[in-house]
Parts: C-alpha cells; sequence; structure tokens
C-alpha cells in the first residue's frame, strides 16, 4: 500500500500523556462552562477570565508534559511512508510536533499561539497573555486572543483538510469520540473517495459503525504495531 494517508487525532492520545479530556461527563471544561471561556461572547465579556483560563492551560502544558508512544508512531509513519501523510488534530497542544511530526494541522488552533485583533497574525506565545501583552508582529498591546478556535468560529485549514480527505486511500481516526462537527464527518468524505477507513479509540463511540476497522486500545500501545502493519503493506 503506497497511497495517500490522513489522519485525524482527539483528545484521547493526548489524555494518554496528562493532558485532561476536553469536557468531562458533567459537561464542564475543568469546572468550566464552555459558555464562559470557549466563545467569542465570553472573550467580549470577560476578557480577563477567559485569558486567565487559557494562561493555566498553557502552564500546564509547558510543565513537563511530554509526547507517548502514540505521538511518536505517527511521526515515524510521516517520516518512513512512501506516499503523502496528513495529520489533523482537534488537540490545541503541541505533543505530535514534540513527538516528531512535521505536517500537522491544528483545526482548533493552538495554544501556544495568539492572534492579534490589530493585525490579523498569530505570534507564538510561551508565557502568559494579558491586557498589556505587545504582539510581536505589529507592536499593538492589549490585542492578543488566544489562537484557540472557539464554539461558533470556522476550524482552520478545512478547504485544505478536505482535499485531502477526498484524494486519501486511507482514513485513520485516533481517539476521538466522532461527536463534534465537521471532524465527526470525515469519516464519511473519505468513504465517499474510497478509502480504507480505521479508527484507534479505548471504546466504541458514536461513529465506530462507520468504519470499515475498529482497534480498541490506548493509543500508545496499539498504533506502534498499527503504524508497523501500514509500513509493511505490499
Amino acid at each position: 500500500m503506497s497511497g495517500n494517508i490522513v489522519i485525524l487525532t482527539g483528545a484521547g492520545i493526548s489524555a494518554e500523556s496528562g493532558i485532561p479530556t476536553f469536557r468531562a461527563a458533567d459537561g464542564l471544561w475543568e469546572g468550566h462552562r464552555v459558555e464562559d471561556v470557549a466563545t467569542p461572547e465570553a472573550y467580549e465579556r470577560q476578557p480577563e477570565v477567559v485569558q486567565k483560563f487559557y494562561n493555566e492551560r498553557r502552564r500546564y502544558l509547558l510543565n513537563g508534559i511530554e509526547a507517548n508512544e502514540g505521538h511518536r508512531a505517527l511521526a515515524r509513519l510521516e517520516a518512513e511512508y512512501p506516499s503523502e501523510v496528513l495529520l489533523v488534530t482537534q488537540n490545541i497542544d503541541n505533543l505530535h510536533e514534540k513527538g516528531g511530526s512535521q505536517k500537522v494541522l491544528h483545526m482548533h488552533g493552538e495554544l501556544l499561539k495568539g492572534r492579534c485583533l490589530a493585525c490579523g497574525e498569530e505570534c507564538e506565545v510561551v508565557g502568559d497573555l494579558g491586557p498589556d501583552s505587545q504582539c510581536s508582529l505589529c507592536e499593538e498591546r492589549g490585542k492578543i486572543r488566544p489562537a484557540i478556535v472557539w464554539f461558533g468560529e470556522m476550524p482552520d485549514h478545512m478547504p485544505q483538510i478536505e482535499k485531502a480527505l477526498m484524494e486519501a486511500d486511507l482514513f485513520l481516526s485516533v481517539g476521538t469520540s466522532g461527536q463534534v462537527y465537521p471532524a465527526a464527518g470525515f469519516v464519511e468524505i473519505a468513504r465517499v473517495a474510497g478509502a480504507e477507513t480505521i479508527e484507534v479509540n479505548l471504546d466504541e463511540t458514536i461513529g465506530s459503525s462507520r468504519f470499515a476497522r475498529t482497534v480498541r486500545g490506548k493509543a500508545g500501545e496499539t498504533l506502534p504495531g498499527l503504524v508497523e502493519e501500514l509500513l509493511n503493506r505490499p
């Protein structure tokens, strides 16, 4: 097998490195209502609360969180596979990059970046953001928001992702619940294009029946073997 591969990853693969999943069973995101920290309206209403929430997430990420064997397996697939491998993640962390992946599309944004509302560009962020934060590009102060795609906003890179899905020979979904669109619909686009579809997840998901093959278990335990299999297919 040497056709193109599109990989979608979700919170499950990052959870194995110690990052909490997006939403708990009670519907809260680490004790906060989504409407209070993950919408444009929340930022307009109380920017200091939203900035504090993401500042805490950013500090946590930078405090020794490392990639796991699942991240490293996907990086190996990208490096050794003879055709195109596109890695699309719903995660806002940098663990795929830490694991060695070079081509990663963050459809929901990146925690270690800020978006300047003055010039519209994104800049690297490794510390806290606040009312006096300065854009490294246009030098405006107090105009940088987290570069996160919030509810009500369009995910990033969608044209490139959809094009890749329509040209894919294999679609691999890892650690995602299959509940949040548009990512939940990627398997259907790939199926219509004639791609093989594989789901890797700890548990059965709402979208499991749409995949031709399912692999149950932790990404860090199952992906190394699956990647070995894919690399050795004729």
